[in-house]
This record gives C-alpha cells, sequence and structure tokens, in this order.
C-alpha cells in the first residue's frame, strides 16, 4: 500500500483500522456501535470539529486517537490506519476522499458518493490513480432481504420481470444540513430517494437507457430549493420499467417486483432492522436480523486485506450521481432524458 508512513497492515487475518470522519448523529447512532459487530474491523481514530464529542466518544469506544479535522493529512500520513469511513455532510465526501487516497488510505465513503458528477469523477480517478479501493456505502448490497430480491429475480422464479415500483421517504428534522442544497447536495432525492434507485437497478440487472421526473413541493417555507417529492420513472433496455416515488413527506420504504408469474418484494425495504419481504406464492422470505453497518465493513475490511474488488465500488456511486442528474434536469424541463 502506498504511505510514506510505511505502517500499514495488509494480508493475513489482522483487522482493518478505520478512522471515522464526522460525528454526527448518523455516526453515532449507526457506524461507531457497528465496530462492536465488525469482526474484522477496528475502530481506530475518530475525527471531529467538536472538542466535546471528541472528548466523550473516545471514552465511550476507547479509540487510540481523538482528533481535529486539521490534523487529518498528518495523522493519515503516519500509517496508523488503513482505512477511513468518511461520514461527513455531502458536500466535503469529495475532498475528505481525495485527501486520503493521496496519503495512500483505502476509503468507505458513505452515500451519495458526491454533490455532482465532476467531484464523483474526481474521487473516482484520484482513487484509481493513487492504488486505494473507493467503496460507497450502500449497506444494503450486504443485507440478506435485499440480496434475496435480486436472487429471485435473476433466477426468474416467478418469471421474466415485467414492472418495478419502489418508494423511498423520511421526515427529516428541521435544521438539518440535509435541508441544505449547498451541503447536501439536493433534496429528498439525494438522501433517501437513492435507496429506491438503487433498489430498481439491482432488482432490473441492467442500466436505465431513459428517465422522467416530476418534482411536487407542498411546503415551500421548508423546501426552498430542494425536493420535497419526486415522482420518477426509467425506461431499461429489456423493457422493464420502474416507477418510483422519493419523498420527504413520510415514513415509507417499499419495493414491489411484477413478473409474469407473480410478484415479490420487501416493505420496509430500507430500515436498519425490521425489513420483511414477500412472495405471491406464499414461500417463505425471511432472515434472522443483523447490523447492515457491521457486515458493509467487514465486507471492505476484506477487500483492503486480501485485494479483492468491492461489489460497490466508486463507479457504482457515480452512476447514481450520473442518473440523479438526469433526473433533476427531466424535473427542471419537463422531459423525458436519455441516457448513454
Amino acid at each position: 500500500m502506498k504511505n510514506g508512513g510505511g505502517k500499514r497492515r495488509r494480508g493475513g487475518g489482522e483487522r482493518v483500522r478505520y478512522a471515522v470522519i464526522g460525528q454526527g448523529y448518523f455516526a453515532q447512532a449507526a457506524i461507531l456501535p457497528a465496530f462492536r459487530q465488525a469482526d474484522g474491523c477496528e475502530l481506530h481514530a475518530i475525527f471531529s470539529e467538536d472538542e466535546t464529542k471528541l472528548r466523550s466518544l473516545k471514552r465511550r469506544y476507547g479509540v487510540a486517537a481523538a482528533l481535529g479535522y486539521d490534523q487529518y493529512d498528518e495523522y493519515l500520513g503516519s500509517g496508523e490506519v488503513d482505512a477511513v469511513y468518511v461520514a461527513l455532510p455531502n458536500d466535503m465526501h469529495a475532498e475528505y476522499t481525495v485527501r486520503a487516497a493521496r496519503a495512500g488510505v483505502h476509503v468507505l465513503c458513505e452515500k451519495p458518493i458526491a454533490v455532482n458528477v465532476d467531484e464523483a469523477e474526481r474521487m473516482v480517478r484520484t482513487c484509481r490513480e493513487n492504488r486505494v479501493k473507493l467503496m460507497v456505502g450502500y449497506r444494503l448490497h450486504f443485507e440478506p432481504y435485499n440480496l434475496e430480491l435480486i436472487r429471485i429475480a435473476r433466477a426468474r422464479e416467478l418469471g421474466a420481470l415485467k414492472f418495478i415500483a419502489a418508494t423511498a421517504g423520511t421526515i427529516p428534522d428541521p435544521g438539518q444540513w440535509r435541508l441544505d442544497k449547498k451541503l447536501a447536495g439536493g433534496g429528498s432525492m439525494v438522501d433517501i430517494g437513492i435507496y429506491a434507485l438503487q433498489a430498481v437497478r439491482y432488482v432490473a440487472g441492467e442500466e436505465p437507457v431513459s428517465v422522467s421526473a416530476r418534482l411536487g413541493i407542498t411546503d415551500r417555507a421548508t423546501f426552498k430549493d430542494i425536493d420535497e417529492t419526486l415522482a420518477f420513472s426509467m425506461t431499461f433496455p429489456s423493457g422493464v420499467v420502474a416507477s418510483c416515488v422519493s419523498t420527504y413527506a413520510s415514513h415509507v420504504s417499499r419495493i414491489d417486483v411484477a413478473a409474469d408469474g407473480g410478484h415479490f418484494g420487501l416493505e420496509p425495504q430500507l430500515y436498519y432492522h425490521g425489513i420483511k419481504g414477500f412472495r405471491s406464492d406464499g414461500k417463505p422470505f425471511a432472515f434472522p436480523d443483523m447490523d447492515q453497518f457491521a457486515a458493509e465493513m467487514d465486507d471492505f475490511a476484506a477487500c483492503v486485506r486480501d485485494g479483492k474488488p468491492t461489489r460497490v465500488p466508486g463507479e457504482e456511486g457515480l452512476r447514481d450521481v450520473r442518473i440523479i442528474d438526469a433526473l433533476y434536469r427531466s424535473a427542471a424541463t419537463g422531459r423525458d432524458i436519455k441516457l448513454a
């Protein structure tokens, strides 16, 4: 691994040492606790600009280092960590990923990968040039119910796919950075709707050739320059059509896949816990609960140790950002957008 400090771990069964960058609610509620379940990972360092958070979290998790953002480059150059988990607001993903890559440190970046196509392309390119791995935090690629959706679709257990409907929604807290377009890069679509987009793509098993979208805003005081609700459709080369809704108006989570011999799906589809599956033929569709973040981090740790590719590389995140860009252009112009 490329690094001036020369202390990176590689190969064997050693645990991969992570630094988590950003200590907001998401990191504290989901990422940091997951290290207790992640057998191949070690929470080695945390970064925040909030000294109170750093003191409290260092005591709670016993990390080796609790540092400010101004110490980021120096610490990564020391060779003390193998990977970073970037859990910052969306507009900071590119900067902190690029800086880690140049230090020879692998990057697991929370979704969306970036706020625009140019930044996503720069992240992918810089990680490739510095020979470090870049994984996007698409936890549902490691979640058994969603993996079963893919298996049923590929095996055509209920016949050839015909139509997919997906809805993803949440209600953001007032004052959240996610309601600021500069920090988030968009509204509900980049935050929660990306789960519907992802689910449709991995169930269909192909890339859309055209998209269309319509914007809905009922609360213009809250959603001044971002999407509250985005209804969008995608058409695939096989003729399969997907109809999706992304919204900040309600806690909703469902995917329903119609095939020529029945239908199957999940409700809820994207929650951290409590996902449930259904099949029209009544066959069992149940799996034990698990920590999706621990599974995600363990998989990335194995990729770092063994040099294998991740199933959700930076290129996967880049594809989504390109599609989301097309959806916003469609909503702005009222036109269908063809994709390359």
